[in-house]
């Protein structure tokens, strides 16, 4: 398969599966963006590795799998029919992505498969940081840097964006026996499992979820710092990530917490808007 071909297949999950992170994508200039869509397109397959009805063991199987896929790539020899690693294989070898972060982002969702409550937040963190934190690392290579700042501020905005996603998710998670939300924190604001899988909105549940986004925030202040160290078109696809998962936090926290009747997702419109203000924001950063 033609490199421009498989880029083009993985171009095509983004649009499908990336409802939030291709309307930053599309900001890109198109080596960069290309590049993106192909570090989007592996992590979506590993996430997909564990988030099926299948077998643990067949899970674990399948992560073992994408660990090999990563071996193929690196050494330069994706197998020729796989669009994903074809581009992938490009991309790492375009934009020197050090292979540590794609191991980390591995790591993390074989979490998913051994570990479903997290005791307090420095542990929930390591999972975040594989998960999320990785993928803003490997997405910082593809957008270019120099500053040595640059990878501490992309790794705490991946974060930020982990939080939001675990605040938005709760339901969802809780469906699949999964709690991302400390333990210790639930305790402290009287909030138990049971709680969380009936959806009970508490004052105490409130309270947890307002920590959750305190957290994020600070999370974001800091991972914003990224913007004036890129160049203009990555500063444009930063910002407009970073905003739409601010105002998703700030839905959330419209809806007083209550993640449980519907889940949280901006309309299209809102995020062409949202797309036009975050790049006049970024351009304005430097």
């Amino acid at each position: 398969m033609e490199t421009a071909e498989a880029y083009a297949v993985c171009r095509e999950i983004a649009r499908n599966e990336a409802r939030n992170f291709y309307y930053g994508f599309v900001l890109l200039p198109p080596d960069r963006r290309a590049g993106i869509y192909a570090a989007y397109a592996f992590s979506r397959r590993a996430d997909d590795s564990v988030d099926g009805t299948e077998a643990l063991a067949d899970k674990m199987r399948a992560v073992e799998a994408r660990r090999h896929e990563l071996d193929a790539c690196y050494a330069g020899a994706p197998p020729s029919g796989d669009a994903v690693l074809v581009a992938l294989a490009d991309a790492v070898r375009r934009f020197a992505i050090p292979r540590r972060y794609l191991d980390d982002l591995l790591d993390g969702v074989e979490m998913d498969l051994a570990v479903r409550r997290y005791a307090d937040w420095p542990e929930l963190k390591g999972y975040c940081d594989r998960v999320a934190g990785a993928v803003g690392l490997v997405s910082l290579y593809v957008f270019g840097f120099e500053d040595p700042r640059a990878p501490a501020h992309a790794e705490d905005l991946g974060v930020a964006l982990q939080i939001v996603n675990i605040m938005r998710d709760v339901a969802e998670d809780a469906e699949r026996d999964r709690i991302y939300l400390p333990a210790d924190e639930m305790a402290a604001h009287g909030v138990d499992e049971e709680q969380i899988v009936a959806g009970a909105v508490t004052p105490g549940f409130r309270a947890l979820m307002r920590d959750q986004a305190e957290r994020a925030r600070g999370f974001f202040a800091r991972g914003e710092r990224l913007l004036p160290l890129l160049d203009r078109r990555a500063r444009m696809c930063v910002g407009m990530l970073a905003g739409l998962y601010r105002e998703i936090l700030d839905e959330i926290e419209g809806r007083d917490y209550d993640v449980f009747e519907a889940r949280v997702a901006l309309s299209r419109s809102r995020k062409l808007a949202l797309m036009g203000q975050r790049t006049m924001s970024a351009l304005a950063s430097r």
